[in-house]
């Protein structure tokens, strides 16, 4: 039980194989200790024991908000979703914006917890602090738009007003390991194969009913000094300005352009770090691939239809687009959002594609089949990269696919979301498992199983070292450098240089720790610092913690997911990159980035012994000093003697 301000103290137990629901409280310790959403249900999924199947019924599936979900605090609309990923096997988290995260506050929860697998399908209906699993039988085979519309109706909600759903789609029914979890039709708990786990245990949807009560501070003279200062950063901030910034004027794909232009975009599945070194290298510089074609900017002028935003935020960065488009002889009109930065450079140029208005198609497609658009993108580029070096001969017809063939990625979307034929059926398994079995190791872009962002290591170093040390396989979000290396937030530092870049990286990790545990957006930290943070955790919460305090909570969390992994058998080795990015690899950087390679292990070094970690492992000195005291320990001490991380075979 807990008091403590923020928190409703109520938290549901759901176990899909009985039926059963049961209520508990917060353990007051932990929430102190881990803060809340990623926090503690990274802690939750840790009690259920690393050992478990990610697709068996002992596996936990934790939808949390945190402390400052659903309140006043800006951007506050977030939700985390944690699991073991059926994509990766480490413990994994996963988040999504719009009102979900609030709405679950508003309806009485700080979390619901789901165990178990249903026999038939159901979906959870959330009210007035309550659980009850309703027959989904009729839902199951819907895509995500029609499961969302049919849903409204028969619970006489409304979108916008009363009414959020998380669904799953085909993708989730099928266990394609890199399924999504959608939120209002467009909103993705992306990563990690949350909505595999979720269609697993067949469960079909998850629905809440609330009107807006937004919790009220326990301090609120110390709550509002944090929002002023946090409204007044956000508010001048180049990035965030409400209706100025760039992040709001043109969305998270306001770095198409930027990327392109430092040669930091990886293009071809990863051969070229931009389209113009592509253009260079295989058209004789005739600009056959545009990223500006695809850009925020190009968005914005020409396809723009709406602004939509999440709770308590002011920068509005969802950008709602509609097209008309030609597919295979017959016309297309689609209406959706959001056309973001990852998703238009997955299933773009990384694929050589540059048509902007039959992406629009693509994520919209990906969103209601519900699966992750940059793992789609990603294994797209790698079956179009193993179709020209001759690995698909033996795969379905052994057409493979082209580069850039649109029809044909439209397409293969619903396929793999349903496992239709032999090759996306293997798609659906994720580039490891897909490299497997077509022996097409030097075609991957991934790291632990999870594909790569849109960002090229061997241009941003801060990025190789974090796809290489995220604790979710490889990730932008675990630790966004290049809000340095970019944007100069906090301070502009060298992309291109590598030391230093593995403390930068650690620092960052803890902070996104921190505002993923609350759980508000990333982007406030492109204003907000920790000092914002403490003045509003504070004032929420009734706490009075300092600075120091809140960064150890952040970097306890990091280190118990880094545990949760070792104990599962993941160590230094697991710490890697794709060839492509490596000098061994032989593809240096081009342009802007001309004879650059990612110098991982320099990196790794200086990032392990920030860490006070022993070849990726916690020792348990460490985990002693963040009093994480769960688990039986590692084995292996700082002094750097001790056993291996424990395997789970």
């Amino acid at each position: 039980m807990t008091a403590i301000g923020g928190f409703q103290d109520h938290v549901a137990r759901i176990d899909l194989g009985t039926d059963g629901v049961a209520y508990e409280g917060i353990d007051e310790a932990d929430a102190k200790k881990y803060i809340g959403a990623r926090g503690l249900g990274v802690k939750y999924v840790f009690d259920q024991g690393p050992d478990v199947d990610p697709l068996g019924p002992d596996n936990l599936l934790a939808f949390m908000n945190g402390p400052l979900s659903g309140t006043q605090t800006t951007m506050s609309g977030r939700i985390a979703v944690c699991t073991k990923s059926p994509l990766t096997g480490t413990v994994t988290d996963s988040h999504h914006g719009g009102w979900s995260g609030a709405r679950l506050k508003w309806a009485g929860f700080d979390g619901l917890l789901f165990e178990g697998q249903a026999e038939e399908p159901v979906y959870a209906y959330v009210e007035d602090g309550e659980v009850e699993l309703r027959d989904a039988a009729h839902l199951w085979g819907m895509g995500v738009h029609e499961t969302c519309e049919t849903v409204e109706e028969e619970v006489d909600g409304e979108y916008g007003k009363n009414l959020s759903i998380m669904a799953i789609g085909p993708g989730g029914e099928n266990e394609v390991r890199y399924a999504c979890i959608m939120n209002e039709d467009d909103r993705a708990s992306g990563r990690g194969g949350t909505g595999c786990v979720m269609g697993n245990k067949g469960l079909k949807a998850i629905v809440i009913k609330s009107a807006t009560e937004m919790p009220q501070p326990a301090d609120p003279e110390t709550f509002k000094e944090g929002h002023q200062q946090a409204m007044q950063a956000i508010t001048e901030s180049d990035v965030t300005a409400p209706n100025e910034g760039g992040l709001s004027m043109y969305g998270t794909n306001v770095l198409m352009n930027m990327t392109e232009e430092m040669d930091g975009h990886p293009t071809k599945n990863g051969r070229y770090t931009s389209g113009d070194a592509y253009n260079e290298a295989e058209a004789d510089g005739e600009t056959v691939i545009d990223a500006e074609r695809i850009s925020g900017e190009n968005v914005r002028e020409n396809i723009l239809v709406d602004e939509p935003t999440c709770h308590s935020c002011p920068v509005a960065c969802k950008k709602e687009v509609e097209v008309d488009v030609m597919h295979k002889g017959e016309e297309m009109n689609v209406r959706m959002e959001s056309y973001e930065y990852e998703s238009a450079w997955a299933l773009g140029t990384n694929s050589l594609n540059d048509d902007r208005d039959t992406i629009a198609v693509m994520i919209d497609r990906c969103n209601d089949m519900g699966v992750d658009t940059i793992e789609v993108g990603n294994i797209l580029a790698m079956a179009m990269d193993a179709t020209e070096n001759g690995y698909l001969e033996d795969v379905g017809d052994g057409d493979g696919i082209d580069w850039g063939d649109a029809d044909t990625m439209i397409e293969m979307i619903e396929r793999i979301a349903t496992r239709e034929g032999e090759l996306a059926d293997l798609l659906a398994e994720g580039q490891a498992r897909f490299a497997d079995a077509v022996d097409a190791h030097d075609c991957r872009l991934d790291v632990k199983g999870q594909a790569i962002a849109a960002y090229d290591p061997r241009c941003m170093k801060g990025m190789g070292i974090g796809y290489a040390t995220s604790n979710r396989g490889a990730c932008h979000l675990r630790g966004y450098t290049p809000a340095a290396e970019i944007l100069g937030i906090p301070e502009k530092v060298d992309p291109y240089e590598h030391d230093g870049k593995g403390e930068l990286t650690a620092q960052f990790q803890d902070l996104h720790a921190i505002s993923d545990s609350f759980d508000i957006c990333k982007f406030n930290a492109f204003a907000e610092g920790i000092e914002e943070y403490v003045l509003q955790y504070n004032g929420m919460t009734g706490l009075d913690v300092t600075e120091d305090e809140l960064l150890e909570a952040g970097e306890r969390i990091y280190n118990l997911e880094r545990y949760y992994n070792n104990l599962v058998g993941f160590d230094g080795d697991d710490d890697s990159l794709p060839e492509v990015f490596l000098e061994e690899g032989e593809t240096p950087g081009q342009g802007a980035s001309e004879g650059e390679y990612c110098e991982l292990e320099a990196m790794k070094e200086e990032y392990y012994d920030h860490r006070g970690w022993v070849d990726g492992v916690v020792p348990d000195e460490k985990l002693a000093e963040l009093e994480i005291e769960i688990g039986p320990g590692t084995g292996v001490s700082s002094g750097g003697s001790g056993a291996a991380a424990p395997s789970d075979d």
